[in-house]
């Protein structure tokens, strides 16, 4: 068999320049350099890095938030577009797979937003386009539901690689959808949210998730997660105290490494700026599998069976487009 693919993975933490498409994605270059020039071959990027998150669906009213949205809109990315051959040729030149959230702009229809993750290959091709199937709860109010289309696992230098970006890490039919590809590498890309109820403790949530993904699959997932600037709670919160006191809660932002058997291979890194680093080691996903292969033999599929419609959906079908 062709010798398994050993590597380093970065994790990356950190803030973008928020709502400053430009500037962040010269802040994502520099980060992608300084990963590569620590032996990174593979990096991962937060949800939604370029240019930011939409954190006034939390805090303010619809009504409050829609100048918001618009102006997030147009600071969004076109898929093509310049800045995704930016970040192509900064994937190319440092020789890394990477993976990357944005804000983009949906092609057919003014206005919509999706929530995007980008896969690109170290010759900087641009293998894969996810867009996040469901937006979790306020998110609703900016992005457009993605389709099955771009449920795929991608043949990367560093192996077979997924995305999934935040909450659908949660979704157990999507994850095995990614599985059943043969996916041994999964990156899944969050966003620091310490909007969440009181009771929930978002570092805690990210890491039971990657390690639940991990075992259940016997793989290793790179997870990255955003953090909050400075900046970024003068501009949204302004002068108001309580949502300023809301936006420094702590917990709200884990990056790490896990293995195959669930455990975190370096030690994460939780609310601050870094990147985390780990080598993996893909010969370690055969042992486990022969006790619990759940897209294999540890598994029933004359009595279980996922259907998966990858279909692109599209507003509109021409009959000529039908033949």
């Amino acid at each position: 068999m062709p010798d398994l693919p050993r590597f380093t993975a970065a994790a990356v933490q950190a803030a973008p320049v928020y709502l400053d498409p430009a500037a962040t994605v010269d802040k994502a270059v520099a980060l992608i350099q300084e990963a590569a020039g620590h032996g990174a071959e593979l990096v991962v990027f937060p949800e939604v890095f370029v240019p930011g998150y939409p954190y006034w669906n939390w805090t303010m009213t619809p009504v409050q938030g829609s100048p918001w949205y618009e102006r997030l809109y147009r600071a969004a990315v076109d898929v093509p577009g310049p800045y995704v051959d930016t970040l192509r040729a900064a994937a190319r030149q440092a020789g890394v797979v990477l993976v990357i959230g944005v804000n983009e702009r949906g092609r057919h229809s003014l206005g919509v937003l999706h929530n995007t993750l980008l896969i690109i290959g170290s010759d900087g091709e641009l293998l894969g386009v996810h867009r996040k199937l469901v937006p979790t709860w306020a998110e609703k109010l900016t992005w457009t539901q993605g389709d099955g289309s771009s449920l795929r696992v991608h043949r990367t230098a560093v192996g077979p690689l997924g995305a999934l970006a935040c909450g659908e890490n949660t979704n157990t039919l999507a994850r095995f959808t990614l599985l059943a590809q043969g996916e041994l590498v999964h990156a899944a890309s969050y966003i620091a949210l310490p909007v969440a109820p009181e009771d929930y403790d978002m570092a805690e949530a990210i890491a039971l998730r990657a390690a639940a993904h991990c075992f259940e699959g016997k793989l290793f997932t790179v997870v990255s997660c955003s953090t909050i600037s400075p900046e970024m709670v003068d501009l949204i919160a302004g002068e108001d105290q309580q949502v300023r006191k809301q936006l420094a809660r702590p917990r709200n932002a884990l990056s790490g490494i896990f293995g195959p058997d669930g455990r975190a291979v370096t030690e994460p890194l939780v609310d601050e700026e870094g990147i985390v680093y780990a080598e993996i080691d893909l010969g370690r996903c055969i042992q486990p599998k022969q006790m619990h292969d759940i897209v294999g033999h540890y598994n029933r599929f004359d009595v279980f069976r996922l259907h998966v419609d990858n279909r692109p959906l599209r507003p509109l079908v021409l009959p000529e487009e039908e033949a």
